[in-house]
Order: C-alpha cells, then sequence, then structure tokens
C-alpha cells in the first residue's frame, strides 16, 4: 500500500510541476508577445515593458488565449499595422516554446 502512495504523491507532484510550468510559460509567452507588437508599433524603452504587462494582464480576462489575441490583434489594427490574427496566433506559438525553452534554462 506504501508503494500505491508514494506513486500518487509522485504524480501529484509531477502535476503541480506541470501546471506550475505552464503558468509560467503562458506568462512569459505573453510577456513575448507584447514586447514583439510594441516593437511593430514603434514603442521604445518604458512603453514597451508597459504594453507587455497589458498584455499579460489581459490573459485574465477570460479562459485560454482568445483574450490575448484580441488584444494584441486589435492593437496592432489600431495602429494602422496590416496583420492578421493568424499571424498573431502562430507568433504566440512560437513564442511559446521560447518561452519554455527560456524557464528551463533559468533564464
Amino acid at each position: 500500500m506504501a508503494s500505491f502512495d508514494e506513486r500518487e504523491k509522485g504524480f501529484e507532484n509531477k502535476f503541480k510541476h506541470d501546471e506550475e510550468l505552464r503558468f509560467k510559460a503562458t506568462a512569459r509567452r505573453n510577456r513575448l508577445l507584447g514586447e514583439w507588437a510594441a516593437g511593430l508599433m514603434g514603442m521604445s524603452g518604458d512603453e514597451v515593458a508597459a504594453y507587455a504587462k497589458e498584455v499579460v494582464k489581459s490573459d485574465f480576462e477570460r479562459p485560454g488565449d482568445d483574450d490575448v489575441l484580441e488584444k494584441v490583434h486589435g492593437d496592432l489594427q489600431a495602429k494602422g499595422l496590416d496583420t492578421s490574427e493568424h499571424i498573431v496566433r502562430k507568433h504566440m506559438d512560437d513564442l511559446m516554446s521560447e518561452a519554455v525553452r527560456q524557464i528551463e534554462a533559468g533564464e
């Protein structure tokens, strides 16, 4: 019975670790996406950091990634930049891989 309890505890710990990594990676991805979009919109310095924070905060509006996608795409469109939701979504996907890599590397 101890073996079963140890396995159960191991699974719980792995689940907790995976969820924590997913949360951190998503927040990092959103920051990176905000920095990317800010650059496209011609922002620099403190404006970039402030915009990236706005993008991270936008993820708490609704479950899933649609709130972040809508914010960034809408902001790019408002600045007159011709980009599609597909391009922003693709960049989000690419940045998720980068975010996971950075976290695992301790960056």
